[in-house]
């Protein structure tokens, strides 16, 4: 029983055009349905479910909800009742309340941001199929992200007033949808204050991720290439494309992921992603990132921090 991955991430655009030029041209995901309410689904090519990313036509940029998938459709009803005995509100969507998913689990994270959890979607495989597969497919476009990795949530933090909402939500991810915690930064008196969270439930160092900030939003969408060699070539594709880059080619310590972020036309942050970094499980020691090395931790190469990583999200 448990939550198995990343399902998909739900986020609002302001120019819908715009929107699906850029996740076809740039990230290299492929348009598979426009629902009634015109939110356009996409996917990447080594995704097997029907779609991994929903953008909604909207006034601002931002969120709506995350969702991941559970092994079994009975670990609904049975982290219903464990969220609920947490204190945490939820709500049971039919099944088709979203195109071509089952019912899901709605409620939100201590942070606020909406999450969801579900057990089906339809299946439409790979685009290599799983019958002598090649390694990719002809036609690629753009970086040719192989699936939806993960997603950095920043979450309301402010110790003077004893908020902290990175904590709580490491807290119950853990407690309550069985994540592990693999790397963490702290400040504060003697580390006291948990700044950012990171938390598996596959074997990657990270498939959801926590940051404190004055208040609720999302920082990034990540979607995974293969090597560094990938990483420089996304870099010129987003060159080629005009994309306004926030954080060129680097390593990040914390994961030590290759990694380049930058926006979309609407603003929100994208990231590619390289490098699984290291196999995490359960009994790994957690790495803990302490004040003076946050930067070190978030660009190794530089170890100073950039002012727009995380003063700007959305």
């Amino acid at each position: 029983m448990g939550v198995m991955r990343i399902g998909h991430a739900n986020i609002k655009v302001m120019d819908m055009a715009a929107a699906v030029k850029h996740y076809e041209n740039v990230i290299g995901m492929k348009v598979v349905h426009t629902d009634a309410q015109d939110n356009v689904y996409l996917k990447c090519w080594d995704e097997w479910d029907k779609f991994s990313l929903i953008l909604t036509q909207s006034d601002r940029a931002g969120l709506n909800h995350v969702a991941y998938k559970v092994e079994h459709d009975a670990d609904l009803d049975v982290l219903k009742h464990r969220i609920e005995a947490y204190g945490i509100k939820t709500e049971m969507l039919t099944a088709a309340a979203l195109p071509f998913v089952g019912r899901m689990l709605k409620f939100n994270l201590p942070s606020g941001h909406e999450m969801r959890l579900f057990q089906h979607k339809d299946m439409v495989g790979t685009d290599v199929g799983s019958t002598n597969p090649d390694p990719w497919p002809d036609g690629l476009k753009g970086a040719g992200a192989h699936w939806l990795d993960h997603c950095l949530l920043m979450c309301p933090l402010d110790p003077e007033k004893g908020i902290n909402t990175v904590a709580e939500n490491c807290k119950f991810m853990k407690e309550v949808l069985g994540f592990y915690l693999s790397e963490q930064a702290v400040a504060g008196p003697g580390g006291s204050v948990q700044v950012a969270a990171f938390l598996f439930c596959t074997t990657k160092p990270h498939d959801i991720a926590f940051v404190g900030a004055p208040t609720m939003g999302l920082h990034h969408v990540s979607f995974f290439l293969d090597s560094w060699a990938d990483i420089l070539k996304a870099g010129d594709v987003m060159a080629k494309n005009r994309v306004k880059i926030d954080v060129t080619p680097t390593r990040h310590g914390i994961t030590r992921g290759e990694t380049i972020y930058f926006f979309d036309p609407s603003g929100n942050r994208n990231e590619t992603f390289s490098g699984l970094g290291y196999m995490a499980q359960p009994d790994r020691p957690v790495t803990t990132w302490t004040e003076e090395s946050i930067a070190r931790g978030i660009f190794y190469h530089a170890g100073e921090g950039i002012d727009s990583f995380t003063t700007v999200y959305t």
